[in-house]
């Protein structure tokens, strides 16, 4: 099967634009690194916007439910979304803060229930060492981010957020490459 001129030049257009946008993510990731209080304010902010939005649409799809009991959940839960939003936008700083202990927490009980689930699958998986691994490993990065906060919240989503548009734009750049 022979690809035709426009099916190539298609593919050498759609190149240029992952390339662009892949050196561009890679861009990104390194000023985030470089200034990770900023990438950490601007992730907030973001997640703010993220939440309102999706309080909207929570308290939109409430109203289209029957029943009044789940018109009453749908409507918390939207409402619950907006006003965390509100919160972070009004104040990223706070915003912040919340989101790097909550990620610590996150990331801490992940850690437990992966030792556990390891343990489960030690007789039934030959790579149960594995999960085991990174639920250790997860267990001593929340612990990490516990005793560094809050000053673990002026960097650390910056920070992580840098890395992975790093990688992300490099294996965009290397797997588009060919």
């Amino acid at each position: 099967m022979r690809a035709t001129e426009s099916e190539t030049r298609e593919q050498t257009i759609n190149s240029r634009w992952l390339t662009t946008i892949a050196i561009f993510m890679i861009i990104l990731g390194i000023i985030a690194i470089i200034f990770p209080f900023f990438a950490t304010i601007t992730s907030t902010l973001v997640f703010g916007w993220v939440f309102i939005f999706a309080g909207i649409a929570q308290i939109v799809y409430a109203f289209q439910s029957k029943g009044a009991g789940q018109v009453a959940w749908k409507l918390i839960l939207g409402l619950l979304y907006l006003l965390a939003g509100i919160f972070v936008l009004t104040d990223p700083l706070q915003g912040a803060l919340a989101f790097t202990l909550v990620l610590g927490v996150t990331i801490f009980v992940q850690g437990i229930i992966q030792v556990s689930l390891a343990f489960q699958l030690r007789r039934i998986s030959p790579n149960w060492g594995w999960m085991l691994v990174s639920g250790i490993a997860g267990i001593i990065l929340g612990i990490f981010i516990w005793s560094s906060f809050p000053f673990s919240a002026f960097w650390l989503i910056g920070t992580w957020v840098g890395i992975n548009l790093f990688f992300d734009g490099v294996w965009m750049l290397t797997l588009h490459s060919e």
